[in-house]
């Protein structure tokens, strides 16, 4: 899990929207974007953690690439997210940052940003 807060607030600035929406999307199937706690890294550990013992790396599955785990982790985790600008600005809670999560790599990836003003 990558802390990419910066990154796409620093999008939302160069769009040049100050009211209206963030939206983040990971066009990649073994990898995903998620919202949470970026003050503890414990917390980055503990999710990585439990979908680890949750989504075992070898679990028998049939697709042949052996990845299938990569691709049910970033389906539970997700491949965007919504975040509200105001003034310019993320408004994201005290806590929070935005995460890509790589489930498959390391790979060269990207993310999205689109803005939409209000």
């Amino acid at each position: 899990m990558v802390d990419v807060t910066s990154r796409v607030a620093e999008a939302v600035r160069a769009d040049g929207v100050a009211e209206g929406w963030a939206v983040v999307f990971c066009p990649h199937t073994t990898a995903g974007v998620t919202i949470n706690e970026n003050a503890d890294p414990d917390v980055v550990t503990d999710v990585l953690d439990t979908l680890r013992r949750l989504v075992p790396r070898d679990a028998g599955y049939r697709h042949v690439e052996g990845n299938s785990d990569g691709h049910v982790k970033a389906s539970l985790v997700g491949s965007s997210v919504t975040i509200p600008v105001a003034a310019g600005r993320l408004v994201l809670g005290t806590w929070q940052g935005v995460y890509f999560c790589e489930f498959d790599g390391p790979r060269s990836r990207k993310l999205l940003v689109t803005t939409v003003g209000a």
